[in-house]
């Protein structure tokens, strides 16, 4: 099983991540590429990605649906593209399957597959290991990272977006389904950064006003020779700190660097930000890891 040794522990605790190789075998990887494969071919393109505008009002339409769409995601899942993917007139530039940045908020919840690998015993027994009481799952998103288009994701702490009182209470499951290098977009960290709280905040605006979300505070200028890469294989899975900073480059290779990644949070004893964009709701609350 999953369980942490002391030292591997420590480690955590010094440095706010954890590489565990081998976490997952080749097959349940390729378990869970092929049933994102099936989804993709199934996927329905949200209209505001469809819809042909041209006037500033239209743009600003399609700007406040994409916002939407994007704030009710959490207990669903959908589908959010690279940059540059349609032309004018919502057609697709590259073949659909390598538009796609990720999706997200809900495979966790809502497809067997990756409910399975979520709730699977090596993850359960992991966070046994490292003392969770109560574990939710908050949130869950499978990445693509495509070949020459998977942009940069800049310097950042989960905890910004995913924010608790007290804060230490979210934990970043990060799990590599193909190798991920210094060239295809390897996750960068900087060691020891997640014990002086977090210095920005993204919060939802109150419903019904535009934009969906802000930030308070800003992202400190970060020493760049302070990262750390994390090259790893397919099956390993990056333990993340909710306020460790990391970061990953544009993949500029011609292989994709696709994980599934989500969230726990420790509920005892813990408050959830109402001012977070993604909120439990009625449909899905947040389900305990624990079965």
């Amino acid at each position: 099983m999953a369980c942490l040794s002391p030292s591997q522990l420590q480690k955590f605790r010094e440095d706010g991540f954890l590489v565990l190789e081998r976490f997952l075998s080749a097959d349940e990887c390729v378990a869970m590429q092929q049933r994102i494969g099936e989804i993709v071919a199934e996927m329905d393109v949200p209209p505001h990605c469809r819809t042909e505008f041209s006037t500033q009002e239209e743009e600003q339409l399609r700007a406040q649906g994409s916002t939407d769409y994007f704030l009710s995601s959490g207990d669903k899942i959908r589908f959010f593209f690279e940059k540059g993917v349609f032309d004018k007139k919502g057609n697709f530039l590259v073949p659909p399957e390598k538009s796609i940045n990720k999706i997200g908020h809900a495979l966790h919840a809502h497809d067997p597959v990756f409910k399975c690998i979520t709730h699977s015993p090596k993850v359960q027994a992991l966070a046994r290991s490292l003392g969770l009481q109560m574990p939710v799952v908050v949130q869950s998103m499978y990445i693509f990272k495509q070949p020459r288009l998977g942009g940069e994701v800049s310097p950042h702490q989960d905890a910004s977006f995913l924010y608790t009182e007290p804060l230490g209470r979210v934990l970043g499951l990060w799990i590599a389904l193909e190798d991920a290098t210094l060239e295809n977009g390897c996750l960068w960290f900087i060691p020891g950064s997640h014990t002086s709280g977090v210095s920005r905040r993204m919060v939802r605006a109150p419903a019904g006003s535009a934009p969906g979300t802000s930030f308070l505070g800003s992202e400190p200028a970060r020493d760049n020779s302070l990262f750390v890469p994390t090259p790893v294989q397919r099956g390993a899975l990056v333990l993340i700190h909710g306020e460790v900073v990391h970061k990953s480059e544009q993949n500029l290779s011609d292989r994709s660097r696709q994980a599934y990644t989500f969230h726990l949070m420790e509920a005892t004893g813990t408050v959830w930000s109402p001012e977070n964009w993604l909120q439990p709701t009625a449909e899905l609350p947040f389900p305990p890891l624990y079965t």
